[in-house]
């Protein structure tokens, strides 16, 4: 009887005591380098071949456009802009919108000075 009772004692002991484990609690920081944030920022200017653009001036005269360029950049500083010479006009085109959504959206504020401006996906040398 003993033998059994020190058998039962060490099975409920053993039983308790892989229960009373627990799970360790922890807490996890995060620290990201500002270096990260320059380059998302830096990878939204970078041209793919599915990007829309928005024109907003053309010209034959690429001192025109130049001006052009100048004149949107000190009403919107947000999108990048350059001018694109396509025989034998000078275009100056706005953005590299990644969907048509947000190219429309950005197009509402600049339709407000520049009505002629239009939306358009460039084609490239693969097209």
């Amino acid at each position: 009887m003993k033998l059994k009772n020190k058998s039962l004692c060490l099975v409920i002991l053993g039983v308790f005591l892989t229960v009373s484990l627990h799970a360790q609690q922890g807490e996890v920081n995060i620290s990201q380098d500002s270096d990260i944030d320059k380059l998302l920022e830096f990878k939204k200017d970078i041209k793919t071949s599915k990007v829309y653009r928005i024109q907003v001036y053309q010209s034959v005269d690429p001192d025109k456009a130049q001006l052009e360029k100048s004149n949107f950049l000190n009403s919107f500083d947000e999108w990048p802009v350059e001018i694109v010479w396509n025989t034998p006009n000078y275009k100056v085109w706005v953005g590299n919108f990644a969907t048509r959504l947000e190219a429309e959206r950005a197009g509402v504020e600049i339709k407000k000075k520049y009505m002629n401006a239009i939306i358009f996906q460039p084609k490239t040398d693969k097209d």
